[in-house]
């Protein structure tokens, strides 16, 4: 897969020139078969990961409308061990929320060692629905670019793996994803109006997100523009990028699970020798 990943800050970035749509000649059949087979390592990774306790994942995902982050979670999050995931979803503030700083109620829902955390929107709506619907001023929303930046290098360094995944939908699949809503009973529950104001505001969002984006992008929190389009291939692209995040720390969760045994072992023969 050719996937944009950008961990840089400052790179220009322009999402109208990035298609939303899976690469030509690639397969649904197969990938299907791909996002199996790398859900049975996932599960494994994360399994290690729990037990090590030497890392944390912060998975954020951002998107518009109908882009897929709760198909996303369903799907990705369904090769995991619901013992050690966390899903936290972040709407407009509370009264109590917002009396604090912007980051209060996001940090409160950071992963401890050997967790992995969802963020289902996040930090980034503070740059995002407040700019293009003016809810604070500019000289506010620009400074918290930095403060995001802050924040998530403190998280890396203290053990969190970030993953931020932009699940870019085209305005014609939105559009109909929107329609569709409103032909299915089982999914009328969702339509809201407010889905179909926030396209009026379509090049405004298309500016919010590219300058997020280049502003935030780091090589310890990097983001990866997801073509969504299609659903099966969003799904493979994000399980294929959090296993290749976790891969290289295998070797060393498992030599610390090795080392935890040793000792385990010795302690259990120590304790039957004094009975």
């Amino acid at each position: 897969m050719d996937i944009l990943t950008i961990d840089k800050q400052g790179e220009k970035l322009e999402l109208d020139r990035i298609s939303a749509a899976p690469p030509k000649k690639t397969d649904k059949d197969a990938a299907k078969q791909e996002l199996d087979a790398i859900g049975e390592e996932l599960f494994d990774l994360q399994d290690l990961m729990w037990g090590a306790k030497q890392h944390s994942v912060l998975i954020v995902l951002q998107g518009r409308d109908t882009a897929g982050k709760d198909g996303t979670i369903k799907h990705v999050a369904g090769y995991l061990n619901p013992r050690g995931v966390s899903v936290a979803s972040f709407g407009v503030p509370s009264e109590e929320e917002r009396e604090h700083d912007f980051l209060w109620r996001i940090h409160r829902h950071a992963p401890r060692k050997g967790e992995l955390a969802i963020f289902n929107r996040s930090h980034y709506e503070d740059v995002l629905v407040v700019r293009v619907h003016n809810l604070v001023p500019e000289s506010l929303w620009k400074e918290r670019y930095g403060h995001i930046r802050d924040f998530e290098e403190m998280l890396s360094e203290h053990g969190t793996l970030i993953l931020k995944f932009f699940l870019h939908i085209s305005r014609e699949e939105q559009e109909q994803r929107l329609r569709d809503r409103e032909k299915e009973p089982r999914k009328a529950w969702k339509i809201n109006s407010g889905d179909w104001e926030d396209r009026e505001h379509w090049d405004d969002y298309t500016r919010a997100y590219e300058e997020a984006i280049s502003r935030t992008s780091t090589k310890k929190a990097p983001w990866t523009l997801v073509p969504a389009d299609s659903k099966w291939y969003r799904n493979l692209v994000v399980a294929r990028t959090l296993v290749e995040a976790l891969r290289p720390y295998r070797k060393g969760w498992q030599e610390r699970l090795d080392a935890v045994g040793v000792r385990k072992k010795a302690e259990l023969e120590a304790w039957r020798k004094g009975k």
